[in-house]
């Protein structure tokens, strides 16, 4: 594309919010507000949490106790972050373990507009079943669908942690018009398991996301926390940090520390992706009348 032909700047910043969890609830939110404060102050314009932030990864065993960690959606977290986005004209993307009715519980990321409006939420829809990561005994899968929202910095989608290993979940959310999608993100190592299994399971993690970004045209910002939980004994898991954001050729953009809080501000052009979709034509070249059979577990 000709220089004259390039499409106007859109400029957006982003703040990734990477931090340490504690056991008080309240004292992560206060946490977590501060960092997106003086993220906004810094310029960021788009403010996006790690997964689950009121808490310590309370996933690694099954206990009734933890669900008296949910709330409600609209609750008190939002309405906090509702606050802060209407004074600092910001959006933001938070991310909760939601209690929508009795014994019904949702992992669950609301997004808040510029002007302090709740847009609406994502339900969380992989759920994962691991060692030291029980998701089942905890979230309903979601019942929202893929989803993107048209906010005044840019049109966004939001996926949660397992569900950033779904090539189809990242799709369907482009097609809705998504020019970045976020992840909010908490996972780590065993710590048994790192010397033997940790580069490559870290290599996984971002190869696969930024592969998202290539197949789809768009951003794609992944926030992880940082810290060695042990909520429940045991070993507990090591979180890897190094939340990151990708460029819409699969380019490494930033990626902040393996171990250390951080508030990570990038800033992107969303012109980018009309550009790279315009020069990689994927979406063009889809041949949808051949896609049925991914509707099926297993072709047998």
């Amino acid at each position: 594309m000709s220089r004259s032909a390039a499409p106007k700047k859109r400029p957006v910043t982003l703040g990734l919010l990477q931090h340490a969890c504690s056991e008080d609830p309240k004292e992560n939110l206060r946490a977590c507000l501060k960092l997106a404060e003086r993220a906004a102050k810094d310029g960021a314009q788009v403010i996006c949490t790690q997964e689950l932030f009121r808490s310590q990864y309370f996933c690694q065993s099954e206990e009734h106790r933890f669900f008296n960690l949910a709330e409600p959606i609209p609750g008190p977290s939002t309405e906090a972050f509702q606050k802060l986005a209407r004074k600092y004209k910001v959006v933001v993307i938070a991310s909760l373990f939601e209690k929508r009715a009795e014994g019904l519980y949702h992992n669950t990321a609301a997004i808040i507009d510029a002007d302090g409006s709740l847009m609406g939420i994502y339900r969380k829809m992989h759920i994962p079943d691991d060692p030291l990561y029980y998701e089942k005994f905890y979230f309903t899968p979601g019942d929202t669908g893929f989803r993107s929202w048209r906010t005044r910095h840019g049109t966004l989608g939001v996926l949660v942690c397992w569900d950033q290993w779904y090539p189809e979940a990242a799709r369907l959310t482009a097609l809705r018009g998504a020019e970045i999608l976020f992840y909010p993100t908490a996972i780590g190592w065993h710590p048994g398991e790192k010397a033997e299994h940790g580069q490559n399971q870290h290599l996984a993690w971002e190869t696969i996301q930024r592969s998202h970004a290539v197949a789809n045209g768009c951003f794609v910002a992944a926030v992880n926390r940082v810290g060695h939980e042990k909520p429940v004994g045991g070993d507990g898991i090591e979180f890897w940090g190094q939340s990151f954001v990708s460029g819409t050729s699969g380019q490494l953009l930033a990626k902040a520390s393996l171990d250390k809080p951080e508030t990570l501000l990038v800033e992107l052009d969303l012109a980018s992706v009309d550009v790279t979709r315009t020069h990689w034509p994927f979406l063009r070249d889809r041949r949808i009348d051949a896609y049925g059979d991914l509707t099926r577990r297993f072709i047998d």
